[in-house]
């Protein structure tokens, strides 16, 4: 966004600079450059979100800057999305790679991008902000959790469906505080995960129907409703499926999320929807927490910061966030380390074993002999933990499919790892403006 920039300014800026993106290498729109190519020229594509895009007359406004994903150069064309938002933040891709949808932070806006043409192809306009969202197995619907979603004669909050080509909004489920969604495999179920609440909501989208306002009922199993709540959590806010589909893993934050337990993972059988014994995240005298997480095989590793964590010696850091693996055939905590603490929110496994966490609002530190930011590196191969000298918020963590390289978005800039030493590459890609996050629009 532009930053200490009023609304008013940002809108007129917007308009004004639509017009010189064109002029200035920004791709607006029409055909390819040869064959079968986008008009970037690249097959193998890495977006970078970016909102204070630099031109080369000073000119400033969002855009997708084009990495080759192959040789980690900045291509001299990008996607202008002055016409469609004010600023550039997340982005989702649609499962069959042609459409990228980019999330603007401050409008309540969605632009959808082709990625063949390289252009914006429409937006679409939320009832409120979202930080989570995913295109369905249908490549034309998108899910979208808004916490502040006005619905009329109840609690704000709830979970839209969109078409993205039309930008239409086909349903919309009532489900207070919704934050955080996560689709099981097959997108058959959806677990909205609400603002301090000590339940989950399930959604079958299968059943719902346009314009459908649902309200959410208990119990679920052999309703055919579109919506239920499953309780008995302690602040729920994430969940990762097994790759059958059978088990979500819900991950109680607890009491970093204002709850009354220590964080832990709750096996929830699917077809039952029945809660199964909360697995503590307890190993080696540390005591886990639990707001993100990834399954890797029958090893689901869980990251969180609980409180009074102590990083010791050798950190100017007074507290740690920690990094818990489980076992999920014996349901026990394996191995827990100490981690930069902070709120986590991304987790990526990148070649090698290489596995990258990311947090936000962590402790940075910057001394003589330490520098630190949001971004651990786990390897889970020897079990050890790097803490890159790079300090600020990571927004976004993208391995590079086939290569031994990570691209991560921290601190506004973007750095590339290499997952054989952990360490920056030698070649990098220097974002000018500000990168929030990074997406392979390729296969």
């Amino acid at each position: 966004m532009l930053f200490g920039v009023p609304r008013l300014k940002r809108t007129l800026i917007a308009l004004a600079v639509s017009l010189l993106a064109c002029a200035l290498l920004i791709s607006c729109g029409g055909g390819y450059s040869s064959g079968s190519l986008p008009p970037s020229g690249l097959t193998f594509r890495a977006f970078v979100s970016n909102p204070l895009h630099v031109g080369p007359t000073g000119g400033i406004f969002p855009a997708l800057q084009i990495v080759n994903a192959t040789t980690d150069v900045e291509s001299n064309l990008g996607v202008a999305l002055s016409s469609a938002l004010p600023d550039a933040g997340m982005m989702v891709l649609s499962p069959d790679k042609k459409r990228t949808l980019v999330v603007s932070p401050s409008s309540a806006r969605i632009a959808v991008v082709d990625n063949a043409t390289e252009k914006v192809t429409t937006s679409i306009s939320l009832p409120g902000n979202t930080q989570s969202l995913f295109v369905w197995t249908d490549n034309t619907s998108a899910f979208v959790a808004i916490p502040s979603a006005p619905i009329q004669g109840q609690a704000a909050g709830g979970v839209g469906k969109f078409n993205i080509v039309t930008a239409a909004v086909t349903a919309t489920i009532p489900v207070p505080s919704a934050h955080y969604l996560v689709s099981s495999p097959t997108g058959n179920q959806i677990l909205v995960f609400s603002d301090n609440s000590n339940a989950v909501t399930l959604l079958f989208p299968g059943l719902l129907t346009t314009g459908s306002q649902t309200n959410t009922q208990v119990p679920c199993p052999g309703v055919p409703i579109a919506a239920c709540a499953v309780s008995g959590f302690d602040r729920p806010v994430w969940g990762v499926f097994s790759t059958d589909g059978t088990t979500a893993y819900i991950f109680n934050c607890g009491r970093e999320c204002g709850g009354s337990s220590n964080a832990s993972i709750v096996p929830l059988n699917m077809g039952t929807l029945v809660p199964g014994t909360p697995i503590q995240l307890i190993s080696g005298g540390l005591v886990g927490g639990a707001t993100t997480g990834l399954l890797s095989g029958n090893l689901l590793y869980v990251a969180g910061t609980p409180s009074s964590i102590a990083c010791g010696m050798g950190s100017a850091a007074a507290t740690c966030g920690v990094l818990s693996v489980i076992d999920t055939t014996s349901s026990s905590v394996t191995t827990a380390v100490l981690i930069p603490d902070g709120y986590h929110n991304g987790m990526q496994m990148g070649a090698n074993g290489q596995l990258f966490i990311g947090s936000q609002t962590c402790t940075n530190v910057t001394t003589s002999t330490e520098t630190r930011g949001c971004l651990a590196i786990y390897d889970t191969v020897r079990s050890l933990v790097v803490v890159p000298p790079e300090t600020g918020d990571v927004t976004g963590i993208e391995p590079i499919p086939n290569r031994s390289v990570v691209y991560v978005c921290q601190g506004g800039g973007m750095q590339i790892y290499d997952t054989k030493t952990d360490l920056l590459q030698t070649t990098q890609v220097n974002i000018v403006g500000q990168a929030i996050d990074v997406l392979v629009v390729d296969f």
